[in-house]
């Protein structure tokens, strides 16, 4: 209100309106500072080679681990030694459960064609040739399935997203390098710079098909076949952003899954414990499945970034926190990313009718965000 009582229409009107006019500006999520942009950079270049691994298992299992019901060595892709079961112990490896948590998550939020596809009477028809092939000359498990029709069905649904995500991550990992490639060389100046390469690599590859297939006894299974018209970005990304980066799993040994309790909201669409949501301060924590990742990524951190966090109070003590600090400050590079491809109308738009539609779907995104980390990330700073 102003000095006369009348309504002051330059006061924000939303508690995120000054980031709506930053995007509007062809900002984004995150401000623009030669800090932000190198320690996003040197994460996403740490994260870029994580997914590597990550998808390369991920596509491993759902291919040559189909319907193993006990797959003691899916996380070595077929290369089991004693000296590799002997690093696995010592936990001195990648952390592929991580991996299998992000394709639960989706699994279980379902969203876009995939899910749907999933559910229709072509894969159940697929799907069960392949089973039918792969208990062949198994009686024992043919009498279960049998007894129990949906069990197996139920385990080429999961083995579906394994392989998804595992496209979805095919696709992001080089793109994080390249991204990491252009920095090195100077061509990447500022967090809109950053957004930007995103956007387009997400254009890029929106059409590219999402495909799964087996081959079980040198044939050929098409379980999700390329006529189901199923594509990277509004059957992967999209899911993968909504499951992962807004909703998760609530973090077991951090509230109670009693039901009585009702520290869980009963609505799923209520779920905020996403990367987007997740307090830095536990990672490292038994329990928090996030923590799983900073490990990974501490392993490939580019020197500039791994000084930078050793300037901070605690030096290496608490490195984990500021990796997950810094990787939520690129999530939501690449969220702005993923919200600006989706725009209903181009960003430079004159139509005011469309300029008021554009706002209107940005203040969408901003009330999803207001309990989220967003603005914690505006003014952070490593301590």
């Amino acid at each position: 209100m102003n000095m006369t009582g009348s309504r002051d229409l330059t006061a924000p009107q939303h508690p995120l309106e000054d980031i709506i006019l930053r995007l509007e500006q062809g900002g984004a999520l995150l401000p623009d500072s030669p800090e932000n942009v190198m320690e996003v950079v040197g994460i996403l270049k740490s994260y870029g080679h994580v997914l590597d691994a990550y998808w390369r298992n991920l596509i491993y299992i759902s291919e040559q681990q189909f319907l193993v019901l006990f797959p003691f060595f899916k996380y070595f892709n077929g290369e089991v030694s004693f000296q590799k079961l002997l690093k696995h112990w010592w936990h001195d490896r990648i952390n592929y459960e991580f991996s299998e948590y992000c394709m639960k998550a989706m699994l279980y939020h379902g969203g876009g064609k995939l899910d749907a596809y999933l559910d229709t009477p072509e894969f159940v028809d697929r799907a069960q040739q392949a089973i039918a092939a792969k208990l062949r000359g198994n009686p024992l498990m043919q009498g279960v399935s049998k007894a129990f029709p949906n069990f197996l069905l139920e385990q080429v649904r999961q083995l579906a997203y394994y392989s998804a995500l595992g496209q979805f991550w095919r696709v992001m990992s080089p793109m994080f390098l390249t991204l990491s490639d252009r920095y090195d060389r100077g061509e990447i100046h500022s967090i809109p710079d950053v957004v930007a390469h995103v956007l387009n690599g997400l254009v890029e590859a929106a059409d590219k098909p999402i495909t799964y297939a087996v081959t079980i006894e040198d044939q050929t299974y098409d379980i999700i076949p390329k006529s189901a018209g199923l594509t990277f970005l509004m059957d992967t990304a999209v899911p993968y952003v909504e499951a992962v980066f807004f909703r998760s799993f609530p973090f077991m040994g951090t509230v109670s899954y009693n039901a009585q309790a009702c520290q869980i909201p009963a609505d799923i669409e209520r779920f905020s414990y996403g990367a987007l949501y997740a307090d830095p301060l536990p990672v490292g924590g038994a329990g928090i499945p996030p923590t799983l990742l900073m490990q990974d990524m501490r392993h490939f951190l580019p020197d500039y970034l791994h000084k930078f966090y050793q300037r901070s109070l605690r030096g290496e003590e608490d490195i984990r926190v500021h990796i997950c600090a810094t990787f939520q400050k690129s999530m939501f590079c690449v969220t702005t990313a993923a919200m600006l491809g989706l725009m209903p109308y181009p960003l430079n738009t004159t139509d005011p009718d469309q300029q008021k539609k554009n706002h209107a779907y940005l203040e969408a995104w901003m009330d999803r965000f207001v309990t989220s980390r967003l603005p914690s990330v505006q003014t952070c700073e490593v301590q």
